[in-house]
């Protein structure tokens, strides 16, 4: 048994960041400044994108891009049921409405039921990389180029993720990241946007700030100028300095934390691997899994206890856990304002029963990491249901030898 209780997750925070963010707070840029601008040009070359546009949040990221394609009253937006709700409550903040669809076994949008879900006023579909594996953007492109509308990929979780060779960022019209505390690299709040589309940067960067033809740091700079257009009805989206500083050095780093997730995944594997009660995540062909989460499946029928109850045996033994997620279409909003019901989506409603999402972050050690191996086999041991063997007089095998 731990002493201390092990956090579902916790940010590595380097002294680069915080002398970082010390220099910002001093230089007196504290808002949008050159060091958004720097991480902006960072992540588009990481990524392989010819524009990145940073924000304050992937909710931001999502909301901006569906607004830059025009999405409004009347128009549809195709998103999987097995997200947080932001993905879906940005398509209503446009006035249009979110068509949930089910998931597959790794909880991906599956390109032929995402194809099912188009309808004439279907104007886009927002894949999620769940748990920082790609979906199959291949199949997702096709059906999205076949009906002529716009793929925006979730990538919250994805960030440094690869499909096919590329770094998730350059396959849809537009992709939105997260750098929320929890993810893969942090700003402590804060999203980008990625595109390769040279109207749609324009767009997106007066969309982030009001409207806006001239952002702050080319109203300020010396060689900026005082005057300023609103071309669009815009927002107040933009990133700070303060919050680039972070997410300069983060993102310097996000390959090693990557590897780190990725050993640790692969320790969890190798651990678990042999038991029956358990389902493991699955890296599928031609993706780089990046491990933002590590859902392990529940096999109801080989256990005496459910997911709630697993969660609450691990808290006992120190050990922080989480569940990914909560379907949309459990949630009363979106069961009494679209009449959405569990029936609809089984495969969902199954991940969703059975998935528990163990610690796994760089800043993990590799006792910490043990400590979470013993306590889900010390669960799983206790709690098994006991094999049903069949009598020696009714065995098949053994009728045969009569």
């Amino acid at each position: 048994m731990r002493k201390q209780f092990l956090p579902y997750c916790l940010p590595l925070i380097g002294e680069e960041e915080i002398e970082e963010v010390v220099d910002s707070l001093r230089s007196g840029w504290v808002t949008t400044g050159p060091k958004v601008k720097r991480f902006e040009e960072e992540f588009a070359q990481y990524t392989g994108a010819r524009h990145a546009i940073a924000v304050n949040s992937c909710t931001s990221a999502l909301h901006l891009s569906l607004a830059a394609l025009g999405v409004g009253p009347g128009d549809e937006v195709v998103v999987p049921t097995l997200t947080f709700c932001a993905t879906a409550n940005v398509v209503i903040h446009l006035g249009a409405r979110p068509v949930l669809v089910d998931v597959d076994a790794e909880g991906l949008m599956n390109p032929g039921i995402a194809a099912q879900a188009i309808g004439p006023a279907t104007k886009a579909i927002v894949p999620v990389h769940f748990a920082g594996q790609a979906c199959d953007l291949r199949g997702l492109e096709d059906v999205a180029r076949s009906h002529g509308i716009a793929l925006i990929e979730d990538a919250a979780h994805a960030v440094g993720a690869v499909y096919a060779g590329k770094k998730i960022g350059t396959h849809g019209r537009c992709t939105a990241f997260s750098f929320y505390a929890t993810k893969n690299m942090t700003t402590g709040e804060g999203g980008m946007i990625t595109t390769s589309d040279d109207e749609t940067a324009t767009l997106l960067r007066r969309l982030a700030l009001h409207g806006m033809s001239r952002d702050a740091w080319r109203r300020y700079a010396e060689s900026g100028s005082w005057y300023y257009e609103v071309q669009e009805a815009g927002y107040k989206d933009n990133m700070t300095d303060v919050q680039a500083s972070i997410g300069l050095h983060q993102l310097r780093r996000l390959d090693s934390f990557i590897a780190r997730r990725r050993e640790i995944a692969g320790r969890y594997e190798a651990a678990f691997r042999r038991f029956e009660e358990l389902e493991l995540p699955v890296e599928l062909p031609e993706r780089v899994h990046v491990y933002h989460l590590y859902p392990v499946r529940l096999k109801r029928s080989a256990l005496r206890i459910g997911r709630s109850e697993f969660i609450e045996e691990l808290k006992r033994r120190q050990i922080g856990a989480s569940v990914h997620f909560i379907p949309l279409h459990r949630h009363p909003y979106y069961q009494t304002r679209f009449g959405y019901c569990a029936r609809e989506f089984p495969m969902a409603e199954e991940l969703y029963e059975g998935y528990v999402s163990l610690p796994l972050y760089p800043r993990m050690t590799d006792g910490d990491v043990d400590d979470v191996i013993e306590a889900v086999k010390g669960i799983v041991a206790e709690h098994r249901r006991p094999s049903i063997a069949i009598p020696m007089a009714t065995h098949p095998a053994a009728m045969t030898a009569n």
